[in-house]
């Protein structure tokens, strides 16, 4: 159970971390003569959804008992 905690816990850290860059910086922008093509920022459904998840797997690794 000390492996699963650990990794829930890892696994949680690098999914908020992903999220909140996803959210945060800026993607590439294409420039094509004319032609702007700026890709999203801000939150979207995934962002948030990976977010959640991540905080899902950092409380279940932090509450999970020693068996």
């Amino acid at each position: 159970m000390k492996i699963l905690k650990s990794v829930l816990i890892v696994v949680g850290i690098v999914l908020i971390g992903f999220g909140l860059y996803n959210a945060f910086v800026p993607q590439e922008v294409l420039d094509v003569g004319p032609l702007e093509v700026t890709a999203k920022e801000g939150l979207s459904n995934q962002t948030l959804a990976m977010i959640g998840l991540g905080v899902l797997a950092l409380v279940a690794g932090a509450f999970m008992r020693k068996r």
